[in-house]
């Protein structure tokens, strides 16, 4: 077989085509396939009928020589990509008795009801070989045609990641032809997309034209991507001085979450944080706690949003408030000290604010305490609620990264 150049991706599902999912998997498989070199040329969506799955499928791989297809196979009556597969490539359903003990293993287990229909997914085309899936019923199938590799994906994204990683990976790397691509981002917050790319009108100029830069904007945040198939020690080069250029607002030079980051700081001096966040309702703790091992540095949060509870609770003088408002920098920096001293942590930071109040007032204080530091100031948001919140988010971990490194 040819080596393996160009990629494509046929999402299955109505439920994608009226935005009820959000395709998550073929960013996903993406993400994988880019560093072994395949170009991914296409992602396309087709509903749960076969004529749309063949005039995908035709269309797709007019140009592609890998196709993923993931969705419909299922033990339900709408999951009919397996039986389609098997007829456009030309083959039978046959039982794979591996797959059936698995099956019926995967519910005796957990002791449920096994179903004729649960059954059913043991039953594969026999032009196919078997992905064998570890952590669900749907096995996976992989395809050969016309020298081309269709490799078909339950839908079901801790699956589908999982034969990916575990079978689909591996076997592709020994069939990819071109150079491995490779990629160095850095994310920066505090500047927007076009006050950075006037900064950078010199750096893109000298740019060899096999090294592409790519902006990848966020809100608050904008990544920026330097890829190129060549020499890695020229990127490299060019990566540094892309640091040099933009060090007044690096955050990181990984594409890396902000609470993950905020963690792994944390980690490494083996030091704690507590939280106490109004107006973002708990969704800073919620990123933290999200990540394995937070328990290490994160040592608890509230969501003193009333009045009462942040008098009552975390003991924030009442007179501050009477004297500033609850929006304020006074009673923001008592929240951070308080939570601290409550928490008995190294860290603490405080949020409150108007996410939603109107064009002039949507204003948020920020607090950040140390044992030997309180620090605060104010941003103003100007969007919704939710986008509001996460702006807020951006600047409060971005704010408290810089907090925990020069203390």
């Amino acid at each position: 077989m040819k080596k393996l150049n160009k990629c494509a991706i046929l999402t299955i599902g109505d439920e994608l085509l009226i935005g009820q999912t959000i395709d998550t998997n073929s960013a996903w498989i993406a993400q994988q396939l880019n560093p072994l070199g395949l170009e991914m040329i296409q992602r396309i969506a087709v509903g749960d009928s076969k004529s749309a799955i063949r005039d995908g499928l035709n269309y797709i791989r007019q140009s592609a020589d890998l196709i993923f297809i993931t969705g419909g196979l299922g033990p339900t009556s709408d999951d009919i990509t397996k039986p389609f597969l098997c007829e456009y490539f030309g083959g039978k359903l046959v039982c794979n008795e591996a797959v059936l003990e698995h099956v019926r293993h995967y519910f005796e287990s957990r002791k449920r009801v096994i179903l004729e229909s649960n059954l059913r997914q043991a039953w594969v085309p026999d032009c196919c070989e078997v992905l064998f899936n570890q952590v669900g019923t749907a096995p996976g199938m992989w395809f050969e045609n016309n020298g081309q590799i269709f490799i078909s994906l339950p839908g079901v994204p801790f699956e589908m990641q999982h034969i990916v990683g575990e079978i689909v990976l591996p076997k592709l790397k020994p069939l990819c032809g071109l150079q491995n691509i490779q990629h160095r981002t850095i994310i920066t917050c505090g500047e927007g997309e076009s006050f950075i790319a006037e900064r950078l009108k010199t750096f893109e100029k000298e740019l060899p034209r096999h090294i592409k830069l790519a902006y990848l904007p966020q809100l608050n945040l904008v990544k920026l991507r330097l890829s190129s198939s060549n020499d890695h020690e020229e990127i490299d080069r060019y990566f540094q001085k892309l640091q040099q250029i933009l060090a007044h607002i690096l955050v990181a030079t990984e594409d890396i979450e902000l609470e993950r980051l905020l963690s792994r700081i944390l980690t490494e001096r083996n030091q704690t944080l507590s939280i106490a966040e109004s107006c973002t309702g708990g969704h800073l703790a919620a990123k933290l706690t999200s990540l394995k091992g937070a328990s290490s540095i994160f040592k608890g949060g509230m969501v003193p949003y009333s009045i009462e509870s942040k008098i009552n609770v975390l003991g924030v003088p009442e007179v501050l408030i009477e004297q500033h408002s609850v929006v304020s920098q006074e009673v923001v920096e008592s929240m951070a000290f308080r939570c601290r001293s409550l928490y008995k942590t190294d860290y603490a930071i405080a949020i409150s604010g108007y996410l939603e109040k109107g064009d002039h007032d949507n204003e948020v204080w920020i607090g950040l305490s140390s044992s030997t530091m309180l620090e605060s100031f104010k941003i103003h948001v100007r969007f919704d609620r939710a986008r509001n919140t996460i702006v807020t988010l951006t600047v409060a971990m971005d704010a408290l990264r810089k907090f925990i490194i020069k203390h």
